[in-house]
């Protein structure tokens, strides 16, 4: 992609109501532009970035034999009131009606309609176990969205939803979940800390929200720093081994982690002094078991091995991508902008020609920009006739992790520059080296 042909509105000066890094840089990026409160729209940049996190996540939900789909983002409200919830959700749903006077909603969830989707198609214990998941736009209406796609009131997030014939086979279900989270996080270069939570407005006893460390996070954590130290690298997983998504599981859930909703001060005291931590982390995802409150209440049910009919257990799991990506920010920034992760970024690499116009410089750009794209990256040239300090800005506030500089000195030298964005450091390279380099570096990635 040439800079030059793309629509990339950044701002120099920060809007006066982005009080967080994140949206401060996604509006000054040309990520996102709000359209009303807690509404944005998803400018060129922002875009590609949900979509890297979007792919992370269905690959990562398919290799857990995971099954996705797409359900419609407006839902009658005749299945939420077989579940009981239509008014029980509360002011958060926007109720509407249509012009045949049906009372609808935009779904914040969708609980109610995967059930009634299950309950029309499967009748067998043999079609268990079934978890059937999308990535969709949700609507809720926060009474005062803030802090930009943090806490806004449209929002992109993958759901999914378990059905099982009991609740050992549901609870594995739930480990296999949290497995496949910990493992979209660490891909995208995240350490998500899994703690025990509240259920809220969906139900059920067993919940796990997934927080981020931050310090303009909004909730309270308690945690054992141990819990740091783990990670799942490259080891293979088996996600239909009930044992060893356990033990995954209660690797990750042995170190105390609870946000202030849950948190017991007695058990907290049992950590060791020295690892006893207290921050404030970011929601970015939660996993639920509820049993069988919406298979009973809307009469989803199969027939057993034993030839009884029985209500199936359920559980919901959300990651929420949108909201990853201003987290992402919140935790890769600096006061130049922002530093995305390799595995997330919208583009592989910048790179940037000093004299534009000139030959030389402009054939070892248009040489560079051609390599990486045959090797299967994404790089943005910046072709624009500009200063150099305008193109190193642009750079830094839209956070691509590497840099290739190409100018009429070096070039004279047989170098370029090579630049982390994370580290600020800078090495000059042949173009080959360069070239090889961006290479290695995503096909690690």
């Amino acid at each position: 992609m040439r800079l030059s042909r793309y629509f990339l509105p950044v701002l120099k000066e920060t809007p006066a109501e982005a009080q967080i890094a994140s949206h401060r840089y996604m509006l000054r990026a040309g990520m996102i532009k709000q359209a009303s409160a807690g509404i944005y729209s998803w400018l060129p940049l922002g875009w590609r970035v949900l979509k890297r996190i979007e792919d992370i996540v269905h690959q990562e939900q398919q290799r857990a034999g995971h099954i996705p789909m797409l359900m419609p983002t407006i839902q009658s409200a005749d299945l939420w009131r077989e579940s009981g919830r239509y008014d029980a959700y509360g002011p958060e749903m926007l109720r509407i009606t249509d012009r045949h006077d049906r009372d609808m909603l935009f779904g914040p969830t969708n609980e109610e309609m995967i059930t009634d989707i299950f309950r029309s198609h499967v009748s067998s214990y043999r079609d268990l176990p079934l978890t059937l998941y999308h990535i969709q736009w949700k609507f809720r209406d926060e009474v005062r969205p803030r802090f930009g796609v943090m806490r806004g009131r449209e929002f992109y997030m993958k759901d999914g939803y378990n059905f099982d014939v009991d609740r050992d086979a549901a609870l594995h279900a739930y480990n296999r979940h949290m497995v496949t989270y910990l493992r979209s996080y660490e891909r995208m270069g995240l350490k998500a800390i899994p703690m025990r939570a509240d259920s809220g407005p969906i139900g059920g006893d067993n919940t796990h929200e997934f927080l981020l460390l931050a310090d303009t996070g909004e909730s309270e954590v308690f945690y054992d720093s141990a819990i740091l130290e783990l990670e799942l690298g490259d080891r293979a997983i088996d996600f239909d081994s009930v044992e060893q998504c356990q033990a995954i599981c209660d690797e990750w859930t042995a170190p105390y982690a609870r946000t202030d909703e849950t948190h017991d001060p007695a058990l907290f005291d049992q950590v060791p002094e020295d690892r006893r931590r207290q921050s404030r982390g970011i929601e970015v995802g939660q996993i639920f078991y509820f049993g069988t409150k919406y298979s009973e209440a809307m009469g989803a049910r199969v027939t057993n091995k034993d030839g009884e009919v029985v209500p199936v257990h359920m559980g919901s799991h959300g990651i929420g991508v949108s909201r990853l990506v201003g987290a992402i920010i919140e935790a890769n920034h600096d006061d130049k902008g922002i530093i995305w992760p390799e595995q997330v970024t919208p583009f592989h690499c910048g790179i940037v020609n000093l004299r534009q116009g000139d030959g030389d410089c402009d054939a070892a750009c248009e040489r560079i920009e051609a390599a990486l794209v045959e090797r299967g990256l994404d790089p943005l040239y910046d072709d624009r006739d500009t200063r150099a300090g305008g193109k190193f800005a642009t750079m830094d506030l839209i956070g691509l992790p590497w840099r290739i500089t190409v100018g009429p000195r070096g070039l004279q030298n047989g170098v370029v520059e090579l630049t982390s964005r994370r580290t600020g450091e800078s090495e000059e390279v042949s173009i080959d080296a360069a070239i090889d380099r961006i290479g290695q570096i995503y096909a690690a990635a």
